[in-house]
């Protein structure tokens, strides 16, 4: 939780971001945008890990991290502020595109959520109903993914970080027809995910930059490329079949001490 704080304050002392505060304030902006996005998918991947890797004690950390989501993403909201000068009246002019709209309303619903985050919260409204108005969690989620999407210039982070969005989604369908911890399924949502992942770089540099659809898809699914540059799509694969190995790791694993236990009852 403390890894991109400390990462951007050291690269922020080291001039990465350059030496002229509203270039550091730019580059700043995105990068603590993008770590916050970074935050609310690990606190969906609580879920899956737990779940995949039978690890129960991982839901003990998950309010943890929906907090920190929220610290990461006021401070960015502070940044930008602050790049913008403190200037309100060009910040609310600004306001009116589309993908602060969505960031406005993903804030706001963190910040609910935050504040109900306490046990005091729990007791107060009651269980279902706290579990229900945190279920909203998925939907915030998915407003700030559009927001990192929509934001002005293509970055390979917007397509990874929807291709793992997708993936987290998907998996709770899976989850409920118990193929959560399937790892044949799970490798095949690897390469959907790898494919959303594709096709949205693909889409958005064909309408922002006019590239060509098929080259960039050649682009991506080239294996010479992997030489020089690791697309969002192949990040995305490996995320999906590095887990996928773990589920069939840990199968194995329950298999061979069922047998175990069988051999000593026998």
């Amino acid at each position: 939780m403390l890894f991109p704080a400390i990462r951007s304050a050291y690269l922020v002392g080291a001039g990465e971001y350059g030496t002229v505060s509203a270039i550091a304030l730019n580059g700043l902006t995105y990068w603590s945008g993008v770590w916050a996005t970074v935050i609310v998918l690990m606190a969906l991947a609580v879920t899956p890990a737990a779940t995949i890797f039978r690890w129960p004690a991982l839901i003990d950390v998950r309010r943890m991290i929906g907090v920190t989501a929220l610290v990461y993403t006021i401070a960015h909201m502070v940044i930008y502020f602050a790049f913008r000068r403190w200037d309100f009246a060009y910040i609310a002019n600004d306001m009116a595109r589309l993908t602060l709209i969505l960031a406005t309303l993903s804030t706001i619903g963190l910040i609910v959520l935050g504040a109900t985050s306490v046990d005091a919260a729990i007791r107060y409204m009651g269980a279902k109903n706290w579990q229900r108005l945190h279920t909203t969690n998925y939907a915030i989620s998915g407003l700030a993914i559009l927001h990192v999407v929509l934001a002005r210039g293509t970055y390979a982070e917007q397509y990874m970080l929807t291709g793992i969005f997708f993936w987290l989604m998907v998996w709770r369908v899976l989850a409920r027809y118990g193929l959560g911890a399937n790892a044949k399924a799970l490798a095949m949502l690897a390469v959907a995910s790898c494919l959303v992942a594709a096709f949205l770089e693909a889409g958005f540099l064909w309408s922002r930059r006019g590239f060509d659809v098929l080259g960039t898809l050649g682009y991506n699914f080239s294996l010479a490329i992997l030489d020089v540059a690791y697309p969002p799509a192949w990040l995305v694969l490996a995320f999906g079949v590095l887990v996928a190995l773990g589920a069939a790791g840990r199968e194995a694993l329950r298999l061979r001490a069922a047998s175990l236990e069988a051999r000593q009852a026998g």
